[in-house]
């Protein structure tokens, strides 16, 4: 369990639920309850709001999905489907299900003939929609099980609706989500086109291509603008996807206004205007390696109070993880609304979080991601290998005194690794520092000594790494010197003061955490109109440790 908070989410509870894989999870349209249907044929209910676990069932059938089907205030009920059969059987989440003590639930409802694959309740004209696995819809009714009462819909016959069209189209659906109005739904299937469909008449509103086919189409023609080896790994990854039941995870979702469609596709998650049929935004496009599968969006103020806020600071402050007070600012930022969309990816243990905020670091050395995924072995034997070869840190052994540099190795791969191999390499023994100008920064890495030479282990120059939680912020900052975008060499320099401008135009890749005496001695060395020193200053050596 994770609790939204004003900015982010924190985590709050872990639960080892079942025995065996999760196969559904569902929240009820209040947000009170939640329940899980695993593959160990185990019905399990959870208060959202104390983040404890309230009761369990045992059933004698594999469950395939399960929905919430009861009205706010009401006894809660759920529907869950037979994995291998057409059935459907109701369950009280109370445990009180006498109507059929054999098999403990409430009702059996038998209108497919093949496995339920998705289910979604309709809290407004208390209808639930389900789909099987030959693509068939079904309405019927939440309170009674039957057909709907005259009214709900404005069609009388399926034929004239468009609720055969995965039928038709033969493809299998993987989720079906509802807007806030109840008025409109949407279905993603494994052909991945994405149908938004009228609820009362039944009818197709928009749909929307998101094959591959499509984009292989599209990338033909130009219109991605993706470099091709890029296209290459998502396509090599869409392909992998298409073959995996993990397709089935895909989702869909609508904004609270309705108005706004946000689900996944190959080249990261698309935000569509349902009213213009516009495409808006695509987010985590430049994720090359993740396939976001499944979304659900936050709206709205984090339901947080400030004395909450305080003791959880106040706790933090014992325990040592450097508590302080709440400013009066911090106070006014928890109610501000911060929309957040959570994510899941293909392959991955891990949800993403996109949010209009920028991710905050207190030392700017942790980075925008938080890994707490177990590794593997083999993750451990390479992240290993190389720390050893690169660092996480190195000493500039000057003649006026050493010089200790932490190296930011996550968030400038190429940068920190330039640097290391030229000191484990000797690249920048006895080198000057050739610029040094009082107020602003010392310069070195040049072999030639004036400036004008160097360049990188690979030979040539080398690309930017700009990362948002590293800034020319503050003195002792460790940046690669440049001559224009993407000319990196081996010349690097040291800043004594703040020098902001300098963001997004030379890569910070280290910051000073022992020796700032040195490098302010270096910089009040008298120097000539070049503002080279008049007295030789030199890196005698550079150690990564």
């Amino acid at each position: 369990f994770g609790k939204k908070m004003p900015e982010g989410i924190e985590f709050v509870k872990q639960y080892r639920a079942h025995l065996d894989k999760i196969n559904d999870i569902q929240v009820s349209c209040d947000g009170q309850r939640l329940c899980t249907a695993s593959s160990d044929k185990t019905i399990k209910f959870f208060d959202v709001i104390g983040f404890d676990m309230i009761n369990m069932l045992n059933i004698n059938f594999e469950p395939a999905c399960a929905v919430w089907i009861h009205e706010a205030g009401r006894q809660g009920r759920v529907a869950v489907a037979d994995k291998n059969s057409g059935l459907i059987q109701i369950f009280s989440s109370e445990g009180i299900n006498m109507a059929n003590k054999e098999e403990g639930s409430l009702k059996k409802i038998e209108l497919h003939s093949v496995p339920v694959k998705c289910m979604a309740y309709n809290p407004k004209y208390l209808t639930v929609i389900s789909l099987d696995t030959e693509g068939f819809i079904e309405y019927w009714d939440s309170n009674d099980y039957g057909p709907l009462k005259k009214g709900t819909t404005l069609f009388d016959f399926k034929v004239e609706t468009d609720l055969y069209a995965l039928s038709k189209a033969k493809t299998v659906p993987s989720s079906i989500s509802l807007s806030k109005s109840c008025e409109t739904f949407v279905i993603l299937s494994r052909d991945k086109i994405i149908r938004v469909f009228d609820f009362r008449r039944g009818k197709l509103k928009r749909v929307f291509d998101e094959s591959l086919k499509m984009f292989e189409k599209a990338n033909e023609e130009g219109k991605l603008k993706i470099d091709s080896i890029d296209f290459g790994r998502r396509r090599a990854a869409e392909k992998e996807l298409e073959e995996s039941d993990s397709l089935d995870f895909q989702k869909a979702v609508f904004d609270e206004s309705g108005y706004f469609l946000i689900y996944p596709t190959l080249i990261g998650i698309k935000i569509v205007n349902l009213v213009t049929n516009k495409l808006v935004r695509i987010l985590g496009k430049p994720e090359i390696v993740d396939r976001f599968l499944t979304v659900s969006i936050f709206q709205g103020t984090a339901k947080v109070d400030t004395q909450f806020l305080l003791a959880r600071d106040k706790q933090r402050a014992l325990s040592g993880q450097g508590g302080r007070a709440l400013t009066s600012d911090e106070l006014i930022k928890a109610q501000i609304p911060d929309p957040t969309l959570c994510c899941t990816a293909f392959s991955k243990k891990r949800f993403y979080l996109f949010s209009r905020r920028e991710p905050c670091s207190d030392d700017g050395s942790e980075g925008r991601d938080v890994f707490n995924e177990k590794p593997t072995a083999e993750d451990v034997g390479v992240a290993v290998e190389a720390e050893s070869v690169l660092g996480r840190e190195a000493v500039l052994r000057t003649t006026l005194g050493d010089i200790r540099i932490k190296l930011f190795l996550d968030e400038c791969p190429k940068t920190c690794e330039n640097f290391c191999g030229h000191a484990r390499n000797h690249y920048y023994d006895n080198v000057i520092f050739h610029r040094v100008i009082k107020s602003f920064m010392i310069q070195t890495g040049d072999p030639l000594g004036d400036g004008t030479g160097g360049e990188s282990i690979w030979g040539g120059d080398f690309a930017d790494e700009f990362h948002r939680d590293l800034r020319h912020d503050r003195p002792f900052t460790v940046s690669m010197a440049n001559s224009g975008p993407n000319t990196n060499g081996s010349q690097f320099f040291i800043t004594t003061v703040p020098t902001p401008w300098l963001d997004n135009k030379h890569s910070v890749f280290g910051r000073v955490i022992g020796g700032m005496d040195v490098v302010e001695v270096i910089e009040n060395a008298k120097v000539d109109k070049l503002d080279r020193p008049f007295s030789e200053i030199k890196v005698l050596s550079v150690e990564i440790t």
